[in-house]
């Protein structure tokens, strides 16, 4: 009895070999390839970018099949566009790629050679055009250099609760310091070193009512306080 199953056994897999052709296997892979092509791309969450310019970037990717592409190689792609922080991608079987963008912040207008950018918050220059991005509203950054070192100086000012939003100009100086006015035109100048000491020095003699009738805040004389 057991060598008749083993009979049926072996006739079931040469009937079943010679069903599955090498032609009907390449019908199934056919088939897979069609049914996983990319057709759609979605992208949300942006604002200052365009969906058309991440989908530009991504154009190569359509008609490929979507089970082959790599997660980081559509992040690469994308590189370098303006106010592009980073992607978060997702396939969407059968045929689509979802794609949610972070973008990065503009923080100031800086004015370099006579041309202005927008500095954003990973420090990078962008060409300004107030006919696309309406920006005007953003501090002016004046200064040899200032976009290496103006987000480190921002994030001073925010950590100590200085109001770095009544700020209109910042000014970096190439030995290694700042000054800023204030939306009522007060000037504040900062010395190289103690910086923190001096911000939180500032804010308090903001808020007295003797130093309202000052519009020069001078800290850098350490221990000292110069005022016009």
């Amino acid at each position: 009895m057991k060598k008749i199953y083993i009979i049926i056994l072996l006739v079931a897999c040469l009937i079943l070999l010679s069903t599955f052709s090498k032609t009907s296997l390449n019908s199934i892979k056919i088939k897979k390839n069609y049914f996983f092509k990319v057709k759609n791309i979605e992208i949300v969450n942006t604002s200052l970018i365009k969906e058309e310019e991440i989908k530009k970037k991504l154009s190569y990717i359509v008609g490929k099949n979507i089970l082959n592409l790599k997660k980081q190689e559509i992040k690469n792609s994308v590189f370098g566009i303006n106010f592009l922080k980073g992607i978060e991608v997702k396939k969407k079987y059968p045929d689509t790629i979802f794609i949610k963008v972070k973008e990065t912040i503009p923080l100031a207008i800086l004015i370099k050679k006579e041309k202005k950018y927008l500095i954003d918050s990973e420090s990078r220059l962008i060409p300004f055009d107030k006919n696309i991005i309406p920006f005007n509203n953003l501090p002016n950054i004046f200064g040899e250099d200032a976009e290496s070192h103006f987000n480190d100086f921002l994030q001073n000012l925010k950590k100590n609760n200085f109001p770095y939003k009544k700020i209109k100009n910042y000014f970096y100086y190439q030995s290694g310091r700042w000054d800023i006015k204030l939306l009522n035109d007060k000037t504040i100048k900062f010395p190289i070193n103690e910086v923190t000491k001096s911000i939180k020095e500032s804010i308090e003699l903001l808020k007295r009512p003797d130093f309202a009738e000052y519009n020069i805040i001078d800290l850098r004389v350490s221990g000292g306080i110069i005022v016009e």
